[in-house]
């Protein structure tokens, strides 16, 4: 049969036109629109419950804080200000936040969850622990203090979450698990803070100086850095443990300031160790009329290259890396004796010195 293209057009168009007037006859005339009707949910998750709660607890304690070297501290200037997050330490107005938050701050504020807004002082820094306290000026009515866990305690794995107000947008919730724990961190006093949590809860710009809690809304550390080459969340945040922060934050009351546990020696970095394949912190000069010096040790010769002393023990505990020896160091504490082993070329030897404040000397 020869094809016949006009009457196939014809016929299809028919068809088409049938369908159409039969598709919208189907439907009949339209109705009047109403909402649909809502289906109900069943009970919320233990999870859900549980974040909830924290939440609901913790967040009227946590609070922005804003730092500024003029009048106006809520004027959102990179340049001019900074902006972070707080949380209430006690019931004498004491709020903890971070040191990079409002180092070299003439002005700081603090904006609650119920807006109110106080200016506060700066009472003590630790930059080698990134932490500061601050005390709020006439606050109307103060939220309770945030409950205080424990850091020696946790395991990689469990959950973790953080308040904070990142870019600003305060008030805000983010939960994830601990990463990873004993990492180590350097802070701008030129020092490195031992034990540090690693969380993959979202920590951004502004969070720097909120909590990061438990399952039980419990005080596990301090937010405080992030690695990301964006610059925002990349699933690696730290936060300073909070045995180390219940540590720290009485003495910054107390006398607004943090000792430097030491015993005067410039060390060599691990690199350097690694690369003269010793086990131990090389010492590479003493600090003069330090305890090092008095107790003899012996750092490296800068004209022959040749090395001096290694620390290989403090207190019957042996030193591999630096923060081993800091660590127990500041376990000591200042005023107190520390029993070292050093190698120098074959021999080791023993000697006790005193740990003194190395940031007064």
């Amino acid at each position: 049969m020869k094809f016949n293209r006009r009457r196939f057009i014809t016929v299809l168009t028919v068809a088409v036109g049938l369908g159409a007037a039969g598709l919208y006859h189907s439907y009949g005339p339209a109705a009047d629109p109403v909402a649909r009707p809502v289906d109900p949910r069943g009970p919320l998750s233990d999870s859900e419950r549980s974040a909830i709660e924290i939440f609901e607890r913790v967040s009227p304690s946590v609070v922005q804080v804003a730092a500024r070297g003029a009048a106006n501290p809520f004027i959102n200037d990179d340049v001019l200000g900074s902006s972070g997050t707080g949380f209430v330490w006690d019931t004498n107005g004491h709020v903890v936040t971070n040191d990079h938050v409002v180092q070299n701050a003439s002005v700081v504020a603090v904006r609650f969850s119920s807006g109110e807004v106080a200016q506060a002082d700066v009472v003590g820094l630790a930059p080698n622990y990134d932490l500061a306290v601050l005390r709020v000026r006439n606050p109307k009515r103060l939220p309770p203090p945030v409950a205080i866990g424990s850091s020696a305690e946790l395991k990689v794995g469990q959950a973790a979450y953080a308040i904070g107000n990142p870019f600003g947008l305060d008030q805000s919730l983010t939960s994830g698990i601990i990463s990873a724990l004993k990492r180590r961190l350097p802070t701008s006093g030129g020092r490195e803070i031992a034990n540090v949590i690693q969380t993959d809860a979202a920590i951004n710009p502004g969070n720097s100086g909120g909590p990061l809690l438990d399952s039980a809304g419990r005080l596990i550390g301090v937010t405080t850095a992030i690695i990301s080459p964006s610059g925002s969340n990349a699933g690696i945040g730290f936060a300073i443990p909070v045995d180390v922060v219940n540590r720290i934050v009485p003495q910054l009351i107390h006398s607004g300031r943090v000792p430097t546990p030491g015993i005067g020696i410039v060390a060599a970095n691990e690199t350097v160790a690694t690369r003269f394949g010793v086990e131990g912190v090389i010492v590479v000069r003493t600090a003069p009329g330090s305890p090092a010096e008095r107790g003899g040790l012996r750092g490296v010769d800068a004209a022959t290259g040749t090395l001096g002393d290694v620390i290989v023990e403090i207190n019957g505990k042996p030193v591999r890396r630096l923060t081993d020896l800091t660590d127990e160091i500041e376990l000591t504490g200042v005023g107190r004796t520390v029993r070292l082993s050093v190698r120098r070329g074959s021999q080791t030897r023993a000697v006790e010195m005193e740990v003194i404040d190395i940031s007064r000397s």
